[in-house]
């Protein structure tokens, strides 16, 4: 509880800041602060929050955030659901991981940024082209933790399940999942955020809907507090997805220690 209000209070003081800095009088003069420049460049934190009250209350924003939500959980499940397969298997198979270990890294090195237009030439301006480059940003994050972690489990664990007559399946199921998954979930939740990066990304270089799409019809129109707003929402909306992967992860990993726990063992 004391540490949820020293969270709120930095919260508090970094928006008085914001406040006192775009409000003239408030702060000494600075060199870009004449007519009240500052206010043009950073927007006004009370007019910045009265934009978010109104697309809330007027029910517009809902649209904008559902359409946003399904690109980004689209790509972040079709994403994690290949990493965590092709890790899996080049983990397991040596010979295959040889052959294709170039490859993965030479499209991990290559910016999936720049796929975005080609994805929109493919698959057009619809969800999907976000959803394609969602995929390619949460793909390579879980498979190169799936494949770590399948690697690191003790040759001497798996030496004493064969002695016991484990069979392969046996063996996945009960000693690399688990140890993929532990992986998995640290990766995840910075797959969730770059899901979101894929599905705003997309819907700059081309969307009629979206949070994305608002901020850039409000770049268009300088209307700064507008994309202040957008920004706003989409970090509260983030924070929420994030949270939600935390309270799966709590759920699912319920066998593993919690931090601490086993330095009292």
């Amino acid at each position: 509880m004391q540490l949820r209000v020293f969270q709120f209070l930095t919260a508090a003081v970094l928006v008085l800041l914001w406040h006192a800095f775009t409000k003239p009088g408030l702060i000494p003069p600075i060199y870009f602060e004449k007519d009240n420049q500052a206010a043009f460049f950073f927007g006004e934190p009370v007019k910045v929050f009265w934009i978010v009250v109104d697309w809330f209350w007027s029910l517009e924003i809902f649209k904008h955030l559902g359409y946003t939500l399904l690109e980004t959980v689209l790509g972040f499940v079709i994403g994690a659901a290949f990493g965590l397969a092709i890790g899996l298997w080049l983990a397991l198979s040596s010979t295959a991981s040889a052959v294709v270990d170039p490859y993965i890294k030479g499209f991990n090195s290559m910016p999936r940024v720049v796929l975005a237009p080609i994805f929109s030439v493919w698959f057009g301006l619809g969800i999907w082209s976000k959803v394609a480059l969602g995929v390619t940003l949460v793909f390579f994050v879980v498979f190169f933790n799936v494949y770590q972690g399948v690697r690191e489990v003790s040759p001497t664990l798996l030496a004493n399940a064969r002695m016991l007559g484990a069979s392969r399946q046996q063996l996945l199921r009960s000693i690399y999942l688990p140890s993929a998954m532990s992986w998995v979930f640290a990766s995840l939740h910075n797959a969730v955020g770059l899901a979101f990066v894929g599905a705003v990304v997309g819907e700059y270089l081309g969307s009629a809907q979206g949070v994305g799409y608002l901020i850039l019809q409000a770049e268009g129109t300088f209307d700064i507090n507008t994309v202040f707003a957008g920004i706003l929402v989409l970090t509260a909306f983030a924070l929420v997805l994030d949270a939600a992967v935390g309270f799966v992860e709590r759920r699912l990993m319920t066998w593993q220690p919690r931090a601490g726990e086993t330095e009292k063992i």
